[in-house]
């Protein structure tokens, strides 16, 4: 399962351009979080189509990147996400950033994207795998 990162100018307009691009193509947007920094920012979300999303942002010029996303379950408490960041950073893999999909029995669902798949399941042990 993928996910999709598009790094844009942080200014009016920029959030409808990319999910217009996917809306006009049929493409909904499941989960995702964007956020602004300075003159930049960036948007990270999942779809119901990663076929047609990639084809949308295409022939939209909208640049991307795609990354691999791990479906982790965190217990719905403090310190939850700094022990999986922990074990990550440990393990040397890099979070390129985290979506949340739902909550279920006192349970917080993400979807943790990462530069090394492999290497983030091996990390995280049980918590990955966790349908989202």
């Amino acid at each position: 399962m993928n996910a999709f990162i598009v790094e844009a100018q942080n200014q009016p307009g920029e959030l409808a351009r990319v999910a217009g691009a996917l809306g006009d193509r049929g493409v909904n947007i499941t989960t995702g979080a964007a956020i602004g920094l300075g003159g930049g920012g960036g948007f990270g979300f999942m779809t119901n189509d990663e076929s047609g999303a990639r084809s949308a942002l295409q022939a939209a010029g909208i640049q991307f990147r795609e990354v691999e996303v791990i479906p982790t379950s965190l217990a719905d408490e403090p310190g939850a996400l700094a022990s999986i960041a922990r074990k990550l950073g440990d393990a040397g893999v890099n979070i390129e950033f985290i979506i949340p999909t739902g909550m279920s029995g006192g349970k917080v669902n993400v979807a943790v994207g990462t530069d090394n798949a492999e290497a983030a399941r091996s990390a995280i042990g049980q918590a990955a795998g966790v349908a989202s």
